[in-house]
């Protein structure tokens, strides 16, 4: 088990302090890096994991953050945003970030990234993010997130 906070931890327990929201975060010794393993650690349904993905829309850095039962649709939401979406490299991640793949919270980015919200987390009254490290997270609601974020709540997968 982890003996320190790491750095990447404390930052997002801090955006939530600055937000009024008491950190809760939860430590596991085997990895939450994937939704399956988040959601058998935590013993909940994949779709209330929601994972913070990073996509460029064209040359812009956005931030994705999708229920565990969806694979994102970068095709639909080119066409919804006008341009073309695809995957960043784990070093984009890191950079745009400041967390690795596997990781990466909603919160805690050295600078504010542009944030679509799969709308059917909203159908989980609690989801699970990860705070910044891959073997931490910790709970929130669509609600908070959207707040927490200041993302859009979107369609990112065709059911």
């Amino acid at each position: 088990m982890i003996e320190e906070t790491p750095q990447e931890v404390q930052v997002v327990e801090g955006v939530l302090l600055a937000h009024g929201i008491e950190p809760r975060t939860h430590w596991f010794e085997a990895s939450t890096a994937t939704a399956l393993e988040a959601a058998a650690a935590l013993g909940v349904d994949v779709g209330a994991i929601a994972n913070s993905l990073v996509f460029r829309l064209d040359e812009e850095v956005i931030m994705i953050i999708a229920s565990g039962a969806h694979r994102v649709d970068t095709h639909l939401l080119g066409e919804w945003l006008g341009g073309i979406v695809t995957r960043a490299s784990a070093d984009m991640v890191r950079r745009s970030t400041g967390q690795v793949v596997g990781g990466v919270s909603p919160v805690g980015h050295p600078e504010r990234l542009r944030t679509l919200v799969d709308v059917s987390l909203g159908a989980y009254e609690r989801v699970w993010v990860s705070a910044g490290h891959p073997h931490a997270v910790f709970p929130t609601t669509f609600e908070e997130l959207l707040r927490l974020t200041g993302g859009t709540a979107a369609l990112v997968a065709r059911d």
